[in-house]
């Protein structure tokens, strides 16, 4: 189907059931699965839950995505199905209860049809740091589909769910969205409750929708939005039913210093200009603006969200549920031993710059300055807003890269990030949505609204894919 739209026109019309839609994902679920983006699948209870809302459809009753089968990504929890945030260190555990999005997502009668691969606990760009393997990239199996939520992002550019559920600290849904071809959001932070989100970093993290096209992305977002009380920093800004009909001439900018990077590919470059083109030739304003702060992104990004990350993934000890070694004898080596064995590489890697930046003699000299810096950057981005309705950028530097290319320097895997990160720094909305191919593979032009203005992103990020749109190789 085009859309969710059409799908439940479809039903409407008796050309499909719920029922045969959830057969056919299964099928290409098992033809796929060597692309491991699913941990698990629901069969059984997606089937019958499929069956209940084919009723409800034929009674009228059915909810905002009826039927629309959903896969979300294992930080996610769903109750009474295990949770793992792709780490060994969780082992057996299931969830008691789901996460606020979740239900939400239930309320309106989606199906969830399993939990997807990632990296674990959100921390990577690859999807090469699961416990449970790599994920592969779709459209070319040798490389990345991004990360942290590559499974999310492959399940939707696979045909393998109509949407699913990501979550963002630093890029994490619109960097797979960028190298898979897809729609990726990551919304205003506060938008979506936290409630039952693993957490990585709590100031930054958010869950986010991946679909086929911008309609899909919205509706999902508007569904599992709204205040939480579960979740103190969930916002009570009301939630709009997105209208992405927009047309008036609007004042956009592009980050000068994003264009000038020499990380940035020039196949993209070139790309992202013709669509600047486009857009004046519209009637639009855009316009480059000077952002010398973007050198100064990475590193704040990596120490706040390494300290967060310290002191959320403390509670992950051996004592009380997950993986316990059977080697530890006492109290000591059962924590020192459980969490040596049950974290990956990359988890303990920020676990312990974390702890050193929020360490005596060295708390002030980082995190305290990093503190600092992420002010600077918000008033920075809110002057950007004062002049400019909306902020564009390429999603990511370059294509997707292949396994084991940026393995061996976390400076360089950390550096994928640094068009993404600024969203999450500041708490403002963004999308990515694609804007060509590179050698058949594809990648995406990011836009950033002000905090509450995904109504606008989503109206303006429809017109950049369909009156922009061109694929160029």
């Amino acid at each position: 189907m085009a859309n969710i739209a059409s799908y439940h026109q479809a039903l409407r019309e008796g050309k499909t059931t719920v029922v045969q839609t959830v057969k056919d994902f299964l099928a290409r679920i098992e033809a796929k699965k060597h692309l491991n983006a699913y941990l698990a699948v629901y069969t059984e209870e997606a089937l019958a839950s499929a069956a209940k809302v084919d009723a409800k459809i034929a009674a009228g009753t059915g909810g905002k995505l009826a039927g629309v089968v959903v896969g979300i990504k294992d930080n996610i929890c769903y109750a009474d199905h295990p949770v793992h945030g792709a780490s060994k260190i969780l082992e057996g555990f299931e969830s008691l209860y789901s996460a606020t999005a979740v239900e939400q997502l239930l309320a309106e009668d989606a199906i969830i049809i399993g939990r997807l691969n990632c990296d674990e606990f959100a921390m990577g760009s690859s999807n090469e740091n699961s416990a449970f393997g790599n994920v592969l990239n779709p459209i070319d199996e040798a490389r990345v589909p991004g990360g942290s939520s590559g499974g999310s992002a492959v399940a939707v550019a696979a045909g393998l769910c109509h949407v699913s559920l990501g979550s963002e600290t630093g890029g994490s849904v619109r960097q797979p969205a960028s190298f898979c071809g897809i729609v990726g959001v990551k919304p205003t932070y506060g938008r979506v409750s936290r409630h039952g989100l693993l957490a990585f970093a709590s100031s930054f993290d958010q869950i986010g929708p991946f679909a086929n096209n911008v309609e899909d992305a919205a509706l999902v977002l508007e569904v599992i939005s709204g205040k939480d009380s579960f979740d103190s920093t969930s916002s009570s800004t009301t939630v709009p039913t997105y209208d992405l009909s927009s047309t008036k001439k609007k004042r956009f900018a592009y980050l000068k210093d994003c264009l000038e990077n020499e990380a940035l590919d020039a196949t993209i470059k070139t790309r992202f200009l013709e669509v600047v083109e486009k857009m004046k030739a519209d009637g639009h304003t855009v316009e480059a603006v000077d952002f010398p702060m973007l050198e100064h992104l990475i590193p704040t990004y990596y120490i706040l969200t390494t300290a967060e990350a310290s002191s959320n993934l403390s509670r992950y000890d051996g004592m009380r549920y997950g993986y316990r070694s059977e080697k530890a004898t006492d109290l000591e080596s059962t924590y020192k031993l459980s969490r040596s064995e049950g974290f990956g590489d990359e988890v303990k890697r920020r676990i312990m710059l974390g702890t050193f930046v929020l360490s005596a003699g060295y708390y002030d000299a980082y995190y305290g300055k990093a503190q600092k810096v992420r002010r600077i950057l918000k008033d920075r981005t809110d002057d950007l807003f004062s002049d400019y309705d909306m902020i564009l950028s390429p999603t990511t530097p370059d294509v997707a890269f292949k396994f084991g290319e940026n393995s061996d320097d976390p400076i360089k895997m950390y550096l994928e990030d640094i068009f993404t990160v600024m969203a999450n720094l500041v708490g403002i909305p963004a999308i990515s949505v694609p804007l060509g191919t590179k050698e058949g593979l594809p990648y995406g032009m990011q836009v950033m609204a002000n905090r509450f203005e995904e109504e606008q992103m989503f109206a303006y990020a429809k017109y950049i894919t369909e009156d922009c749109s061109g694929q160029h190789n």
